[in-house]
């Protein structure tokens, strides 16, 4: 049984807010990388910018992880909205005057702003004073916890394997094309090892560590304790699929998000969902870099 966790929905409130700036912040730092525009003042201009929208990002970062008393709730607000329309602003700016994002580029946005979240994460639980083991079970049985995971996602990948098959015939029998998977679309298109590594990192550690701390970690415990363990289990599982973007994945994902919350259920420790997750992740990584090695024979 799943023990009480140190959540409320202010902190679920931010923590969506974070997320949200942090996957931000991700696409512009990798967009400043790429940026491939002329010499001069034009350059300099878009850099500037751009390092402005980043700093008032940032600081809303800070904002928002630092804890707010009821009398002073109005100046933080203030400079909350300030920084973040402000830089939200900037950023788009940018966004717009950076070079055209390639495939390879993608699936540095997607790292870099995954590595973003998880800063945050871990900022916003020393800021709380929040140990992990308090907030997620990380020292309750850890072996038996890795074990219960390993043992879910093995069972679980032919089980994922037949519902995309079924979901796939059953678009193309409604004269719909599926859409290709956005790992599977990285994948085809990259050729050069680097990427592919930056890839190997998101799908096996950073992918399931920050989908795991907020899904299961943090949305789930805190609406079950609000009273609604139904939504808490379906509705969390239902935003993690929809989130992913793809029909075909949509019933798959679905059913291992319901898994994952009943496996942190029953281990009362968010390792068990991560190494299933992780693991998971990394049999269909190289199923698909094997399918690709035997098309380019």
């Amino acid at each position: 049984m799943l023990s009480e966790k140190p959540w409320t929905w202010d902190a679920i409130v931010r923590l969506v807010l974070g997320a949200f700036i942090c996957l931000c912040l991700g696409s512009i730092v990798v967009s400043i990388w790429h940026h491939a525009g002329p010499p001069g003042t034009g350059r300099t201009a878009f850099f500037a910018i751009t390092g402005a929208g980043i700093v008032l990002l940032v600081a809303s970062l800070v904002i928002i992880a630092r804890p707010w008393s009821i009398e002073e709730l109005f100046r933080p607000m203030l400079f909350l909205l300030g920084c973040l329309s402000a830089g939200m602003t900037l950023a788009a700016w940018a966004q717009k005057h950076a070079t055209p994002p390639d495939d390879g580029r993608s699936a540095e946005q997607m790292v870099v702003a995954e590595a973003a979240v998880l800063i945050f994460f871990i900022g916003f639980l020393r800021v709380r004073r929040v140990s992990w083991s308090d907030a997620f079970g990380f020292r309750h049985n850890r072996r038996n916890a890795v074990l219960s995971g390993i043992v879910v996602a093995c069972i679980f990948l032919p089980v994922a394997e037949g519902l995309q098959w079924a979901s796939a015939h059953l678009m193309t029998t409604l004269r719909l094309e599926p859409q290709e998977q956005e790992a599977v679309h990285a994948l085809r298109v990259t050729s050069e090892w680097s990427n592919r590594v930056v890839l190997g990192v998101l799908a096996l550690f950073l992918a399931p560590v920050v989908e795991e701390i907020f899904f299961r970690g943090m949305l789930y415990p805190a609406i079950k304790q609000a009273g609604f363990p139904h939504l808490a289990t379906f509705g969390v599982s239902l935003l993690f699929a929809l989130i992913h973007f793809n029909v075909v994945s949509f019933v798959p994902l679905f059913v291992l998000a319901i898994l994952l919350a009943a496996l942190y259920e029953h281990t009362n420790n968010l390792l068990a969902p991560i190494a299933a997750h992780a693991l998971f992740n990394g049999l269909n990584f190289a199923m698909l870099y094997l399918f690709q090695n035997q098309i380019a024979k």
